[in-house]
């Protein structure tokens, strides 16, 4: 089971997250790209440091909502989502190749990734768009109750699928994650974000926000380090699935 964090979300003058204390702790780096968070000089700064640490490049396109942080849904159409795709993991591709490196996966964010994941015509576009892209880059999605129809889509356009599970949010009966929105989406305890982790990563049963057993398929576990008490639960984590 790999570890996945949301990474290099700071912008100009403004720090967001812990990346250089979790990023020994994760295998792939989702690397903002400048439309909810990051900068040219920010996205520099994170790709050189994931290669420090021998961590995978992920683009993490979004919506351009800086204000909101890219985590609210604005109307665009297939055209204008496929583009905004092209044009952010062009950039993040670009600086990662002056460096030696290239991107192998795109994981898109916040409103977009949730639109992605409801509406076929948002997944087509952004699709379409890595099928584009220089290199095979992979789509990092959200694993659910019923992944078939998201395995079909992505067959369909020749790109490799990486299932995304996360440790530290609340499931509905359907598999998908619970809006942030409704009370106990998040949870802080870092016991319960062990325990859910390592029941994923066992291909084990996990409980829904309502109680009932769900179980899901994944590749990749979503972990977060934007505070202290995160961070000492991704390492954790990286040592419970060690051992």
């Amino acid at each position: 089971m790999l570890l996945n964090c949301d990474i290099g979300e700071s912008f100009g003058a403004w720090t967001m997250g812990l990346d250089e204390q979790v990023m020994p702790y994760i295998d792939q780096a989702n690397i903002a790209c400048g439309f909810h968070a990051g900068d040219p000089l920010v996205m520099h700064n994170t790709v050189r440091l994931a290669l420090q640490h021998n961590v995978a490049l992920g683009a993490h396109p979004a919506y351009p909502d800086l204000q909101g942080f890219g985590r609210r849904p604005m109307v665009c159409s297939p055209e204008e989502i496929h583009a905004m795709v092209l044009y952010q993991v062009g950039a993040l591709g670009q600086i990662a190749a002056a460096q030696g490196a290239k991107l192998s996966y795109v994981k898109p964010h916040g409103a977009l990734y949730n639109d992605m994941m409801r509406n076929e015509a948002v997944l087509r576009a952004i699709l379409g768009a890595l099928g584009q892209t220089t290199g095979k880059l992979a789509l990092m999605a959200m694993t659910t109750a019923d992944n078939e129809p998201l395995k079909v889509l992505c067959a369909e356009y020749g790109v490799e699928l990486l299932l995304e599970a996360f440790a530290d949010r609340a499931y509905d009966e359907n598999g998908y994650i619970v809006p942030r929105s409704i009370a106990g989406a998040v949870h802080h305890d870092s016991d319960v974000i062990l325990s859910q982790a390592k029941a994923i990563a066992e291909g084990g049963v996990i409980q829904t926000i309502s109680g009932k057993p769900l179980t899901l398929e994944a590749d990749t576990l979503c972990v977060h380090g934007d505070n202290p008490e995160s961070v000492a639960a991704v390492r954790t984590i990286r040592q419970a699935l060690m051992a």
